[in-house]
Formats: C-alpha cells, sequence, structure tokens
C-alpha cells in the first residue's frame, strides 16, 4: 500500500531539501572562490619569486649560481627548485622531495605527490636567450588544500544540520500554520443531516483559506437549503395525499357498513375515482418535476406563433372568465421554438391562477413584448396584491399564498407554477413574479425564434 504524506510532512521536507540545495550552492561556491583565491595568491608569490631568482643568479657562473641558489631557497622552506638544461636533462634540485615527473609546459599548474600538494610554475631561466635551461618552483600548498577540504567538509555538515533543522522548523511552522484546515475538517467532519447549519468560521481563517471557508459555507448553505425544502416536501405530499386517502377510506367502510341499492354503489365508486383522479394527476405532476429536476425534459422543438397559441387558450377560459365576470385580452405576438403542449400548459396554470385570484369585474392581460434578443411575456391580473416576502416562494411546491388552503384539496394541490417554472427553465428561459400598484405580473423571458 502507497504511503501517503501528510501535508505538514511534505512541506517540512521541502523546506528542507531548499534549504539544502541552496546551503550546498553557496558553499560550493565559497569553496570555488577560496580555491581561486588561493590560486591567485600562490600565482603571485611563485612569480615574485622567479623575478627574484633571475635577479639573483643574473651574471653567475655554473658553482656560484649554485650556492646562490641555496643561500636564496634556504630562507624559503616551502618554495623547491628544479632546473634542467637545454637538453632536458636535470642540473638542479633544491630537495630530494620534488616528485620526479613535473609538468614540462610553461605556465602555472597544481600537482599531488604522495602526501603533499604543490602548486608549479615552470619558465625559462633567462627568456631572453634562446636554449635557456628550465625553471621550474614548487610552492608546497598541503595546508592550503587541508583547509579547503575541511572547508569542504564543514560545507557539507552545515547543509545536513540546516536541512535537518530546517525540516525540524518547518515542520513546526506547517503544523501550526495547518491548524485552521485541520479546526476546518474537524467542523466539516461534524457536519451531518441534523447539523447542516454548522458555518466555518471566515473571520478567523488566513486570508488563503478564507475564500475556501466562504465557498465551503455558501455549499453548507446550499444543502441546508436544499434539505430543508425535500424535508418540506415530504412533509407536503403527506399532508396532501393524507385527507384523500383518508376520505376514500372512510367512505368505503361506510359503503360497506350495509347492504345498499346499485345506484348507491355507483355512486360511491363515482366518488372515489374523483379522488383517485385528483391523486393520479398530482403523481403525474411530481413525476414530471422529477423530470425537470435531473434535467429530463426534452421539449419537441417547433416554430411557434404566440399570439395563436395563447388566443386558443383564452377561447378555453373565455366562459370561466364571463363566469367570474373577468375580463381578458392579448397585447402583442412572437415567435418561438418551443414544445406546443408544454408551453401551453405553463401558459394554462398562469391564466387558471390569474382567475382565481382576480375579484370580479377585474381583468386578466397578456402582454407580448418582442425584443431585440428575447421574447418576453407578462401574464397580470388587478386585485390584491401578494406581500413582498411571498413572491420568493411562489414557485414553491404545494406551496399556496392563500392562508386559507384547504387539506386535500382535489382542485389546487399547489404544483402548478412549479411547472410551469419547470417548464420555462426546459426552454431556455426564465420566470419571476412582482406585485405592484394592484396588479400581480408574472414576467417571462424565453429565447427567440431564428
Amino acid at each position: 500500500m502507497k504511503t501517503r504524506w501528510s501535508l505538514s510532512s511534505r512541506l517540512a521536507l521541502l523546506f528542507a531539501a531548499c534549504t539544502a540545495v541552496v546551503s550546498l550552492f553557496a558553499g560550493v561556491l565559497f569553496s570555488r572562490g577560496s580555491e581561486a583565491h588561493f590560486i591567485e595568491l600562490d600565482q603571485q608569490l611563485l612569480e615574485s619569486r622567479l623575478i627574484g631568482l633571475r635577479r639573483a643568479v643574473q651574471g653567475l657562473d655554473a658553482d656560484q649560481l649554485r650556492r646562490r641558489l641555496e643561500d636564496e631557497l634556504s630562507r624559503q622552506s616551502d618554495l623547491a627548485l628544479r632546473i634542467k638544461d637545454s637538453n632536458g636533462v636535470r642540473w638542479y634540485d633544491s630537495s630530494i622531495r620534488i616528485p620526479a615527473q613535473l609538468p614540462e609546459s610553461p605556465g602555472l599548474s597544481t600537482l599531488s605527490d604522495a602526501d603533499s600538494d604543490y602548486r608549479v610554475l615552470t619558465a625559462p631561466l633567462d627568456p631572453g636567450r634562446p636554449g635557456s635551461p628550465q625553471l621550474t618552483l614548487l610552492l608546497d600548498i598541503t595546508h592550503h588544500q587541508h583547509f579547503l577540504q575541511r572547508m569542504q567538509r564543514m560545507i557539507w555538515l552545515t547543509v545536513g544540520l540546516s536541512a535537518l533543522a530546517t525540516a525540524l522548523l518547518g515542520a513546526w511552522a506547517a503544523r501550526r500554520a495547518l491548524r485552521p484546515l485541520r479546526r476546518m475538517g474537524a467542523i466539516a467532519g461534524n457536519v451531518s443531516a441534523r447539523s447542516l447549519n454548522a458555518r466555518l468560521p471566515q473571520e478567523q481563517m488566513p486570508a488563503e483559506l478564507a475564500e475556501l471557508a466562504h465557498s465551503i459555507n455558501a455549499m453548507l448553505a446550499r444543502l441546508d437549503d436544499a434539505f430543508q425544502r425535500l424535508s418540506a416536501f415530504s412533509a407536503d405530499i403527506a399532508h396532501e395525499l393524507r385527507t384523500p386517502l383518508s376520505n376514500l377510506l372512510t367512505h368505503t367502510q361506510v359503503t360497506l357498513t350495509r347492504e345498499r341499492s346499485l345506484e348507491d354503489y355507483r355512486e360511491a365508486l363515482h366518488s372515489n375515482l374523483e379522488e383517485l383522479q385528483w391523486m393520479a394527476q398530482m403523481v403525474n405532476d411530481m413525476l414530471f418535476l422529477a423530470k425537470a429536476d435531473h434535467g429530463l425534459l426534452a421539449p419537441h422543438r417547433e416554430r411557434l406563433a404566440l399570439a395563436e397559441e395563447i388566443d386558443v387558450l383564452l377561447e378555453f377560459f373565455a366562459p370561466l372568465a364571463e363566469d367570474v365576470d373577468v375580463r381578458l385580452n392579448r397585447a402583442g405576438d412572437g415567435r418561438v421554438e418551443g414544445d406546443r403542449s408544454m408551453l401551453r400548459r405553463a401558459f394554462s396554470n398562469l391564466l387558471d391562477n390569474a382567475l382565481r385570484f382576480t375579484p370580479a369585474d377585474g381583468e386578466v392581460r397578456i402582454r407580448i413584448i418582442d425584443s431585440p434578443h428575447v421574447l418576453k411575456i407578462h401574464v397580470e391580473n388587478s386585485g390584491d396584491g401578494i406581500p413582498a416576502d411571498l413572491l420568493p416562494r411562489l414557485f414553491d411546491r404545494f406551496y399556496r399564498a392563500d392562508p386559507a388552503r384547504r387539506e386535500g384539496s382535489s382542485e389546487h394541490a399547489g404544483l402548478g407554477l412549479a411547472i410551469t417554472r419547470s417548464i420555462i427553465r426546459a426552454h431556455g428561459g426564465d420566470i419571476h413574479c412582482e406585485s405592484v400598484d394592484g396588479w400581480t405580473r408574472f414576467m417571462i423571458e424565453l429565447p427567440k425564434a431564428d
């Protein structure tokens, strides 16, 4: 099983790796810089000694030259000298410890032999004379090399210790910095269906986590609202079905208490049939809404003239409007692409709702406004307004703004506006309601037909 590293451990290792890389880089630069500095110093020293030797031996014969060289070198214990004649034969060695093989090419170089390290400078004894003997100066730099080696060991030790210290300090700092994240996890772990009202303390979060806490709080708010709506929906279903089921049971039990005539049984069945038809319609409406919630509504698209479709509905509702002394009228026209049966159902729900709440001698108006990008349809009726605090809930399932609602009414179950909104949204539109100045207005926006 693959090991899962904690975020604190990852940050600590990352801090340690970064510190080690930076320390190592700085140490290598310092080591290279020190080595280059020592080479420069050694070169200056060897060149100055070379100039001094050339001056000291100028114009001397072989015996005098040898004595003069020994005298000069006796005062410089870390300096050694080898001289070869023009034929490459060794003529003079100032020490028996000089390595047998030395660089032949002129210039500065570094040589290691046994336990000693040397900086070697090779040059002609008399640069102005052809066939001049070859002079090789050796400077013992063993102590330099030991210093550089100690420094390299110190660099590695520093890198290791700094990485370890940074890892420990990084783990502590990361754990302390991630404390709000653990607090968020603890609060989120306690969230359940019974405690969706829990919220993360945004004010106490660092700036990087405040936005995440805000998003999680918004998510919890949406879940809480959805759960409350679902609970209310379940309660409303039970509330709506309880009365008709009770009526069916009671009516059937009463009918079966004694022998009755065929006409009585037929009348009882007709009464039960009405209740069952209403319950079946409500179940179908609920299934329709469930499909809409899951995006399963697929309207059959065809080009429709809204004025013609609404005139058909107005003609259907005309007798009912005459009975309640309400005037119906329509203005404007426009074309949309949509499902004829679905749109007729949506507008039928709005007209039925408007007629129920329009007082005698009132008016129901439908206005079609052809805008540049959308088609606006306003279904409005005169009468008592709807309080502003109730407007956001009008499209909730089973919600009825009339406080005198009747339980289990077989006439209106409070699903019409919810179905209307689902149909409008399935067509890519939107609907909302306003109630001002004695008029209640449902405003719909639908995409225009191309």
